[in-house]
């Protein structure tokens, strides 16, 4: 058991910071169970929420990103961001962390900026293959760097860098669960194929309307779908299944809480292309069809999936070509099992294990060099 540190962790924004901040302050807390741990988000992010609810303290900031389309409204933006860097100095001053820890978003910019400058030595824990422009400002002042992909010398310093991937939800790696057992949480036949679309808590448009469209072939191709449409699609996707006389084989609701259930019952899986997603189908070695987001900085998503089809570990859809491409191309690889095997062979031999267990030995031993 190691000596207990206090940890200050931030970042959000999305899942994909959130879920690997929780997987990290976990994996700290199963070697030093007293060590203390402190997050910092952003207001009215989905951090506020997550973190409570996975039983950690979390405080605030006013901070949110630049306006590229009105560079008026910037004006706020930079006076959130000034009260912000006030807000973070006087947490780091009171709390007083050994380590600081960020994962990117929103709030991560300001807190290890005003960590680094008190002395606090700190880490950051890039998920993407292309480097988000806050980790980039901060790679000079922190001690080490966490990546999920190889070549990530591009955008910070060779010497901090260590290949961890992205820590990802535990529950999802319970080998106790049969396929059988999850298909029929859903209401599925276990001996018929499954597609999985996940867009997100939020849901995706683009995915939601491909869908829609093509609800008559997937109803006649004796292939099951589990369809997580998101809270705000989830009215429209009932009214097109209604529409559709309600096929048995369309499982469709606004949020998964059970994603172990759903990637178990998945032969197949179509998702965006974000970090903790791709982390969790390399994990679970499932063939996956990536429809990148078009709406992310840096359009890291499309080079996430590049990374992954340029391997054949999946097969990449652009935003663009989702409505006419993406069923279709589902619908015939199901069957296909030679490819779905190659596929699974490939993108599992890209996962990274242990990842908040490995972020975790680092951030020890950067408390005990300071």
């Amino acid at each position: 058991m190691k000596r207990a540190i206090k940890v200050l962790i931030s970042g959000g924004g999305t899942g994909g910071h959130i879920f690997p901040a929780i997987s990290i302050a976990n994996a700290i807390k199963a070697e030093s169970p007293d060590s203390e741990i402190l997050f910092v988000g952003a207001e009215n992010r989905m951090e506020m929420e997550k973190v409570p609810a996975a039983g950690y303290t979390i405080k605030g900031l006013p901070v949110s990103g630049f306006n590229r389309s009105n560079l008026l409204a910037n004006v706020k933006v930079l006076w959130r961001l000034w009260k912000s860097l006030r807000m973070a100095r006087r947490i780091v001053r009171e709390f007083k962390p050994d380590v600081a820890v960020g994962v990117g978003g929103y709030a991560s910019g300001p807190t290890l900026w005003a960590a680094t400058r008190k002395g606090v030595p700190a880490l950051i824990q890039e998920q993407n293959s292309y480097a988000g422009v806050t980790n980039k400002l901060l790679a000079s002042k922190v001690k080490a760097i966490c990546v999920a992909y190889e070549g990530m010398e591009r955008f910070f310093p060779a010497e901090k860098i260590t290949l961890t991937g992205n820590p990802v939800r535990q529950d999802l790696c319970d080998t106790s669960l049969s396929r059988a057992e999850a298909c029929e949480s859903f209401g599925l036949d276990p001996h018929k194929k499954v597609i999985l679309l996940i867009g997100g808590s939020l849901g995706a448009l683009t995915l939601n309307r491909a869908v829609v469209e093509s609800l008559p072939e997937i109803a006649k191709s004796g292939v099951q779908l589990i369809w997580q449409c998101g809270k705000r699609f989830d009215e429209q996707a009932k009214q097109a299944l209604e529409v559709a006389g309600n096929p048995v084989c369309v499982k469709q609701m606004p949020f998964i809480a059970r994603m172990d259930l759903a990637y178990k019952a998945a032969d197949l899986v179509i998702s965006r292309a974000g970090a903790s997603s791709i982390s969790e189908l390399c994990l679970l070695g499932k063939p996956a069809i990536l429809v990148p987001s078009p709406n992310v900085a840096e359009d890291h998503q499309t080079k996430n999936a590049e990374a992954l089809s340029s391997k054949g570990a999946a097969i990449l859809v652009r935003d663009a070509e989702a409505r006419q491409r993406l069923m279709p191309c589902a619908l015939s690889m199901i069957h296909d099992e030679e490819a779905l095997l190659s596929m699974s062979r490939a993108i599992a031999s890209l996962a990274q294990r242990d990842s908040a267990a490995r972020i975790a030995d680092i951030i020890f031993d950067i408390a005990d060099r300071k």
